[in-house]
């Protein structure tokens, strides 16, 4: 199969978690609490000069390979385009060409309808997007180089990164909140299971005995994926339509279509208040310069 061309990054949420209070104010600058609050979380100044993390995660996906960026953003926008191009149809940002699509907001709810939702709009307004491979990843989350070569690269119709939970940086409380990812012995998905009881969680265990996780790093085949975006179910509890779900729905009529890439590595995740210093210590260490050629 061709390397894929096309990164979804979704930035359309309604950020509830980082604008509630921090815990921790962990050395929170009036600025830094300023635009947690008033910001979507990809676009908080934690790099270089104030940079957002999107530029980061844009880095890593030039890095890899990508030559077209859809950013899903939501109605009060504006603000990507300020950072990343307004152009008429797209922009340019350091050779990558930038799409915007709107996640729209049905009149009868306060907040936007999920995950699902989001890529499905994208899908509607740039309608090649159904036609082709492409990759999906959030904008608060820094996906390494070289997970994005891998989903970039894979020659099987979807894939996502299956991430060692033992190699999270996290607090074990967060870190047993992921959802687990189940795998057959041949690396296929079958299933993602939300909080398991922790008797159960042994049998969630890899091949090479590992637990994974999901952060929604994926590829997606489009024509697959089509349908069961459109008809996502709402998810019982969260009010929303989830990308996890429209996935396992499609793997019931496309079984042994998706695998997991095994990664061990962190993924600095922008989700709350107390994470901003933790992700501006991480790029300082580990981006001490972005060389864009």
């Amino acid at each position: 199969m061709e390397p894929i061309s096309s990164l979804i990054i979704l930035a359309g949420g309604a950020s509830s978690r980082m604008k509630k209070e921090a815990l921790i104010q962990k050395d929170l600058s009036e600025e830094d609490i300023k635009q947690a609050n008033e910001r979507s979380k990809g676009l908080i100044g934690v790099g270089q000069q104030g940079r957002p993390l999107l530029d980061y995660v844009l880095y890593n996906a030039k890095k890899a390979g990508y030559a077209k960026i859809y950013i899903v953003i939501g109605e009060n926008g504006q603000l990507f385009k300020e950072f990343y191009g307004s152009g008429e149809n797209s922009s340019m940002f350091h050779g990558m060409e930038i799409f915007f699509a709107t996640q729209f907001v049905p009149k009868d709810r306060a907040k936007p309808f999920g995950t699902a939702d989001a890529l499905y709009q994208a899908t509607e307004q740039y309608p090649e997007l159904k036609s082709t491979r492409y990759s999906v990843c959030n904008s608060d989350n820094l996906y390494s180089v070289e997970a994005f070569t891998a989903l970039r690269n894979t020659d099987v119709p979807n894939a996502f990164i299956a991430y060692d939970r033992d190699a999270m940086e996290f607090p074990e409380e967060r870190i047993s909140r992921f959802a687990l990812v189940k795998l057959d012995d041949e690396g296929y998905l079958t299933d993602i299971v939300e909080k398991p009881e922790p008797p159960q969680v042994g049998a969630y265990r890899d091949t090479m005995g590992k637990l994974r996780v999901s952060m929604n790093a994926f590829t997606f085949d489009g024509a697959k994926m089509d349908s069961f975006l459109q008809n996502c179910p709402v998810h019982p509890d969260r009010n929303e339509k989830e990308l996890p779900t429209a996935f396992l729905n499609m793997l019931k009529e496309y079984p042994k279509t998706a695998v997991g890439i095994p990664f061990s590595e962190h993924v600095p995740d922008l989700t709350a208040k107390d994470d901003i210093i933790d992700v501006k210590n991480y790029l300082e260490k580990h981006y001490p310069t972005l060389d864009w050629e």
